[in-house]
């Protein structure tokens, strides 16, 4: 019971401290807030961008590859992608009708990223992605119809002037009317509109929504570019046989670009996979390297706060020295200032968590991450807040219970 007491005293002493040094409390709370701030915030933005990639990739599947004439490029500080001979439409629908082994096989290419569609007077804003596709491209590509159809293969053999829309530019040009069987302008032509995408959202290459999707034929017609290059993307029905489909794939294409043995492979293959783990890589270097630049921060922070203490101690070296000759034990010193230490430092963490997950959830919204809540990270500031309120307090406590009564006394 009297252990229970003296603990109750100890935290009433303390806190009455704290309450009669408000500014130097501030001040102390303030360094340790700007420390959490910094290793929340960092790995909060990080924690965003992993789910919304995670979230993206598993969408797309585990169980598909892609080749085209560069590499994906995903990369954190710069490099150059490897690029290569541009894959040619002859080409990529000889590999698609040429394979073999059960698989979803779907050639595209990008026609533009910054077209304006238009409907009577009302139009986009010119920054619609246009790709020519054939009808397994929804599937490949992650989409999935909200309304309508896709291409027929009569509308896929002769390159008709049909089109599959995003569902934000169905918002932007038909606002009342439904827009099937509507013709709208995407640059210089004209198309019918046949089917809707449901609401992909956006990614590191910009909004799923804002695509016109086109017969890949037609877009081969129109495409302003002198050597277009195309895509070909191939989904297996199981991930187990992603490395056989591959391997098939390689040789597959090598022979169509008449590649003899021993060249290099003049093509890339990236598997969604390899993709997932590579970006996974990146998200784990940034994210030590997050709690690297935190805990640096609250390295610096810890000793301003071990300084501010000291200078407590011998402010208050009087009040410690009355404290003592009314048979206060060192034993009950030190804990005071224990306390007292650790509770500046966890209201400074919980200013700092509430600033780092705000700053960090917008860092990651504004590059289309997702909204997180990163408990583990806050359990770990709140760790961290205690820990550095004993390290930073334990010197100034030890110091102020070793004092000598008298001469405490005698001070001032």
């Amino acid at each position: 019971m009297s252990v229970q007491m003296n603990f109750r005293e100890n935290v009433a002493v303390a806190l009455q401290s704290i309450g009669g040094n408000r500014l130097r409390t501030s001040l102390t709370a303030l360094i340790i807030a700007i420390g959490i701030m910094a290793l929340v915030g960092i790995l909060t933005a990080i924690e965003g961008i992993k789910q919304f990639t995670t979230d993206a990739f598993s969408s797309m599947g585990a169980n598909s590859f892609t080749i085209r004439n560069r590499g994906t490029g995903i990369k954190f500080g710069g490099g150059r992608r490897k690029t290569y001979q541009s894959i040619r439409y002859d080409e990529a629908m000889r590999f698609k009708n040429g394979f073999k082994i059960p698989a979803l096989i779907s050639v595209n290419t990008n026609v533009s990223g910054g077209a304006t569609a238009k409907f009577n007077d009302i139009k986009t804003n010119p920054n619609i992605s246009v790709i020519g596709a054939d009808e397994n491209y929804l599937v490949t590509g992650g989409y999935k119809l909200a309304q309508g159809r896709s291409f027929s293969s009569s509308e896929l053999e002769y390159g008709a002037n049909v089109v599959i829309i995003g569902e934000e530019i169905k918002n932007k040009l038909f606002k009342k009317q439904n827009p099937i069987d509507q013709t709208i302008s995407i640059g210089a032509n004209k198309f019918r509109v046949i089917g809707i995408t449901a609401p992909k959202g956006s990614s590191a290459g910009g909004s799923g929504d804002k695509i016109c999707i086109i017969p890949v034929f037609k877009a081969k017609q129109i495409t302003t570019s002198k050597n277009p290059s195309f895509t070909i993307g191939v989904t297996v029905p199981q991930a187990t046989a992603l490395d056989a489909t591959t391997g098939e794939a390689t040789s597959l294409f090598r022979n169509i670009r008449r590649l003899p043995i021993g060249r290099d492979d003049n093509f890339e293959i990236t598997r969604s996979d390899s993709v997932q783990q590579q970006l996974g890589d990146q998200m784990t270097n940034m994210t030590i390297a997050g709690m690297a630049i935190g805990l640096i921060t609250l390295i610096g922070a810890s000793i301003g706060l071990m300084n501010i203490m000291l200078v407590s101690v011998t402010e208050r070296t009087r009040e410690i020295g009355i404290r003592k000759a009314i048979g206060a034990t060192p034993a009950v010193i030190r804990k005071q200032f224990l306390i007292e230490s650790i509770v500046i430092c966890l209201m400074g963490g919980a200013g700092g968590i509430i600033l780092g997950m705000a700053v960090g959830n917008w860092i990651a919204v504004a590059i289309s991450g997702s909204f997180v809540i990163p408990w583990a990270w806050i359990t770990l500031a709140i760790v961290l807040c205690t820990g550095i309120g004993l390290l930073s307090g334990f010197y100034p406590a030890n110091k102020a219970s070793k004092l000598d009564p008298v001469e405490a006394l005698r001070y001032e």
